[in-house]
């Protein structure tokens, strides 16, 4: 996930329009899988997670019109 959400921030920061379609899905799945770990193993990824919706955030940003 992290490369394709680096990929579609190089791609709108470039002035091309991107389809979010299959990050929605993407995130989802990851929350699927994450949500079925014991916290004790969950806990480790929190750092990745966060780093993933900074990038997000990131994003978000990037597509909001100036």
């Amino acid at each position: 996930m992290h490369g394709t959400l680096l990929l579609a921030r190089a791609l709108v920061e470039s002035g091309r329009q991107i389809d979010l379609t299959g990050l929605d899905a993407g995130a989802a799945a990851l929350c699927a899988a994450i949500a079925t770990l014991p916290p004790e193993s969950a806990r480790p990824l929190r750092p990745a997670l966060l780093e993933l919706l900074a990038q997000v955030e990131g994003l978000g940003a990037a597509l909001t019109p100036r």
